[in-house]
């Protein structure tokens, strides 16, 4: 599905914070989510064969290149769910109309 048509998914940046300690870490940005449009493509699953396993979703959401601060600390809720990222955001410069980001992202367990 193309970016334009695609769902719509909430992206939570990266910001660097203090702790009680005085160290800086970097959390999901509390400020609120950005709404994009976005591709979903799926990579690989496993499913749960035994009680007590997880299914495990990894998906491929390519997005516009407007999107930046988004990071391997950063959240995302898209189709009803909240997903983490697991891979380093790819940014992918092509023509124009190709220029995009592709980042792979896993479903939080329910």
């Amino acid at each position: 599905m193309q970016r334009r048509r695609g769902v719509t998914a909430k992206v939570w940046k990266s910001a660097v914070q203090t702790d009680n300690r005085g160290n800086e870490i970097i959390v999901a940005d509390a400020i609120g989510p950005h709404e994009v449009r976005c591709a979903l493509i799926p990579q690989r699953s496993a499913r749960a064969e035994v009680p007590g396993q997880q299914q495990i979703n990894i998906t491929r959401m390519i997005v516009d290149a407007n999107l930046e601060g988004v990071t391997l600390w950063s959240r995302v809720e898209v189709l009803g769910s909240q997903w983490d990222i697991v891979t380093p955001p790819a940014y992918h410069h092509g023509d124009r109309k190709t220029r995009h980001w592709s980042i792979d992202i896993r479903e939080r367990p329910s």
